[in-house]
């Protein structure tokens, strides 16, 4: 009576997450069938058995199984509904994976122009150019899109700079996102690259170490800070001379194995760390 037996197509949905963007795990609950055909409703679709799907913006989605064996075959649907985040938050997809940031409203010169160059795909196929494991992976160069540019990466831009935004909440503790920046002696009001950032790897560190740079930088950590920086690490060294105006919080392994390539004498890795897509997400 098996083989005679119709398949039935069930599945079950965990998501940890309903915030977009977000990574949705499928679980295969069918029964009688040999094969499988996964529409999830954003245009993606598989035919594995369990399957997941990453989803760039909030929206109501159908997903669809198909279950099938030989000629017979049957569907079964959910709908789920993703939310669009509160604050402003960008995808980076990379060719060594995805990483989703929260840029501040704290710092608005810094975030607009950092969505308007994403919408206008300026990071698109950019190199990190610079790379120092335990300190920052660097990136926003748009002469590093040439394979073949002779030159020296770090000093392509948009053809503009923005006005420092320094914000107390915001420090350089890992994740982080900062503009990078000309020298002091060429900008004494240590204004931003207009497409250069770095993203914070740095390094733990104690109490006694967090209290010399309170001391000597003149400014005060809050206990959330000092939790962070000794838990996670951090670059502190940096605050009130880069402006940091992003966190990261999805992809903290994708930044760890950025931060840990091969480079050359000159920081510049040796194969390829690229940006596929900057995607704002909505």
């Amino acid at each position: 009576m098996t083989a005679c037996s119709k398949p039935v197509s069930s599945f079950l949905i965990q998501a940890d997450d309903t915030t977009a963007p977000t990574k949705i795990q499928f679980n295969n609950a069918s029964k009688n069938a040999d094969s499988y055909e996964w529409d999830f409703g954003d245009g993606n679709s598989s035919s594995d058995f369990n399957a997941e799907n990453q989803y760039s913006q909030s929206g109501r989605y159908t997903v669809t199984l198909k279950a099938k064996k030989g000629s017979k075959e049957n569907i079964s649907q959910q709908e789920i509904i993703l939310e669009a985040p509160v604050e402003c938050r960008i995808l980076m997809e990379t060719n060594y994976g995805d990483m989703t940031f929260r840029l501040s409203d704290a710092t608005p010169k810094h975030r607009d122009n950092f969505v308007k160059l994403a919408k206008e795909g300026f990071y698109e196929g950019i190199r990190f150019h610079r790379i120092i494991g335990g300190f920052m992976v660097q990136g926003g160069d748009p002469n590093s899109k040439d394979p073949n540019y002779k030159g020296s990466l770090g000093s392509g831009g948009p053809g503009y700079q923005i006005d420092a935004e320094f914000v107390d909440s915001l420090v350089h503790i890992k994740g982080a996102l900062a503009a990078a920046r000309m020298g002091d002696q060429a900008n004494p009001m240590k204004k931003s690259s207009g497409s250069q950032f770095y993203i914070v790897q740095g390094k733990r560190m104690d109490e006694a170490g967090i209290e010399q740079l309170e001391s000597r930088l003149g400014i005060k950590y809050s206990p959330a800070q000092k939790k962070a920086l000794v838990k996670q690490g951090g670059t502190p060294f940096l605050d009130t001379n880069y402006t940091v105006y992003g966190q990261l919080i999805k992809g903290f392994d994708v930044l760890d194995a950025i931060a840990n390539v091969r480079t050359n004498a000159k920081d510049l890795p040796e194969e390829p760390v690229i940006i596929n897509k900057v995607t704002i997400i909505k």
